[in-house]
């Protein structure tokens, strides 16, 4: 009898693995893990405020194009296309034959590149194109407050702070050596630094100067003395009673 039950057994079994069989795919368990489940961790991405911050400004950053540069524009493949002289529009726009306005205003020469063949993706087949800088915006730094001859000054090569404030006049005698070094990080940011230049002056952090960037801007303030005679009438006068004194 127990001989009868365990054969019925098997048979049943076996129709039931049968009739829950695909045909064409394998039947594999899935593994049951014991394990105890893990917390689901919290997003490490910064929140979106954080990222409105400025981010550290790029090393040895490359020239991007401005409105009034002028390009030379060739294609090895198709010379009837070069633009020996383009003059780049207040809108960042050049205008190309047989591509209409290419936008290349804030980029820079590899990215511009990059811009004409998708402009000319549509008429020619892997445009081999070259972009020269003929003409551009020279780089340049500002200086004014209390030195000898504010203004606006080209950036000719590396130049220190103290050699920026020299080329402007050096300082004037109401000029305060603790200057204020403006330099923009990014189009919404601006980096701002006091500087003692005194104590460069005196041979102290010397090496610790900090170099000009394109479009950086000197303060010279006046000194503490100068705002004070500003409101106290001061020159030579004659007593008219010294023995009041």
């Amino acid at each position: 009898m127990k001989e009868i039950t365990a054969i019925a057994f098997c048979l049943i079994g076996s129709v039931f693995l049968a009739a829950t069989d695909v045909p064409g795919q394998q039947r594999v368990a899935a593994p049951v893990s014991t394990s105890p489940a893990r917390p689901v961790q919290a997003s490490t991405s910064p929140p979106a405020k954080d990222l409105e911050r400025p981010q550290p400004s790029e090393r040895d950053p490359r020239y991007r194009i401005q409105p009034g540069d002028t390009l030379s524009i060739s294609f090895s493949l198709s010379p009837e296309l070069d633009q020996p002289k383009v003059i780049v529009e207040p809108d960042g726009y050049v205008n190309m034959p047989d591509a209409g306005s290419v936008h290349v205003g804030g980029l820079t020469v590899t990215e511009s590149v990059i811009a004409l063949k998708k402009a000319y993706a549509g008429i020619l087949h892997d445009p081999i194109i070259q972009v020269d800088l003929v003409d551009f915006q020279r780089p340049f730094f500002l200086v004014f407050g209390q030195v000898g001859k504010p203004g606006e000054y080209e950036l000719r090569h590396e130049t220190t702070v103290l050699e920026g404030i020299a080329i402007a006049g050096g300082f004037a005698p109401t000029g305060k050596t603790q200057v204020l070094l403006y330099h923009r990080v990014s189009r919404d940011w601006v980096e701002v630094r006091k500087l003692n230049i005194k104590e460069v002056l005196h041979g102290k952090n010397v090496n610790e100067l900090p170099l000009l960037h394109a479009g950086d801007t000197i303060f010279v303030p006046e000194k503490a003395i100068v705002q004070f005679r500003k409101y106290i009438p001061y020159g030579t006068y004659v007593a008219t009673n010294p023995t009041a004194y």
